[in-house]
């Protein structure tokens, strides 16, 4: 049971709790509890550190909308966008409730009566557009793996294909999404026409968007993963007779994993960076939205209200971060990979 509790908390990227098992099991609890202060008791200093420099600093600067927040304001704004998504959300139960009641007594009335539900139109809350924004990455990082893995595995294995390539992203890859942004809204705007379209616009664009600017370190990783894969496993390939697809599948994708896993790594941060800059600049609904939006609505909360959201973004991004680390240890054949 203790294997398979330190197995599992490995594989999620708990390891921090791993000597906490093994103190309960009763393993050698003086190294245990060296090594728990080393990887919980250290990081939680650092944390109250920033913590009270945090505090002294924000005290002392003040800006045109007030005194910058502390951590307890910010923490106390983190309540109030709680709440508000709570009544926001019971508001539209309500809406549709009495939708929902209005039309129960009009078909009572009269049965053949036609009978329509509107949907609900309030303001996105910040949970709202938390879970935009993660839809919209999702999708984003998605297909630029779909795009960037086939092709840097292609590249890997040709030097030709390599060398044609290689000009390309040297010069896509430092584009900044700032400057992809009008373009990738002018294509959408041209060629997403439709009277009921699947997705809204303002999605399409921000996908793409994440995607031209993420998939580039994955395709490189991946690339040079499969060029520098042991020429024995090739050849073995070969003696085999194992077709193209096989070899790929079976022997140069599970070899170059780790590389390949790299890049999804750095892809998924820059694209979750990428994300919220494109929300900022076109306002497409997501957390960039709500940080413009507060600091164009200027008030009092406003700076508080942005502190949660930078905070937000930055543990969705070490979650994003651990999700990537942890599927790596559960596909990669070496299973003594470590997750930091």
């Amino acid at each position: 049971m203790k294997d398979k509790t330190i197995r599992f908390l490995e594989l999620i990227g708990f390891t921090w709790f791993v000597p906490v098992v093994k103190l309960v099991s009763g393993e050698s609890p003086k190294h245990q509890l060296q090594q728990l202060a080393k990887m919980v008791g250290v990081p939680l200093f650092a944390i109250v550190v920033f913590l009270f420099c945090w505090h002294i600093g924000a005290a002392k600067i003040i800006t045109s909308l007030g005194q910058v927040p502390g951590p307890t304001q910010v923490w106390e704004q983190s309540g109030v966008l709680l709440d508000e998504h709570h009544q926001e959300h019971e508001r539209e139960a309500a809406f549709y409730e009495r939708q929902e009641k209005r039309n129960a007594d009009k078909l009572a009335k009269d049965p053949e009566a036609e009978v329509t539900i509107r949907p609900y139109t309030g303001k996105a809350t910040f949970i709202d557009q938390i879970f935009t924004s993660l839809f919209t990455v999702f999708v984003g990082f998605l297909l630029a793996t779909l795009i960037a893995v086939p092709v840097g595995v292609i590249a890997g294995l040709s030097d030709t294909i390599y060398s044609a390539l290689n000009p390309l992203i040297q010069i896509f890859k430092p584009v900044s999404p700032l400057a992809w942004l009008p373009i990738v809204t002018m294509v959408v705007s041209a060629l997403y026409v439709s009277d009921n379209p699947m997705f809204e616009k303002s999605f399409v664009t921000s996908a793409i968007t994440v995607t031209l600017c993420s998939l580039w370190p994955t395709l490189i990783n991946t690339a040079v993963g499969v060029s520098s894969i042991d020429k024995d496993l090739i050849n073995v390939a070969k003696v085999l007779r194992l077709n193209y697809i096989t070899t790929v599948w079976k022997v140069v994708i599970p070899a170059s994993i780790p590389m390949i896993f790299t890049g999804l790594r750095i892809s998924l941060g820059i694209g979750w960076m990428v994300l919220i800059a494109a929300e900022m600049l076109a306002q497409n609904p997501g957390l960039g939205k709500f940080v413009w939006d507060e600091f164009q609505n200027g008030s009092s909360s406003s700076l508080s209200r942005i502190m949660v959201a930078v905070l937000t973004i930055g543990i969705i991004g070490f979650i994003l971060d651990r999700f990537i680390l942890s599927f790596q240890k559960f596909f990669s054949y070496d299973k003594n990979a470590v997750i930091r």
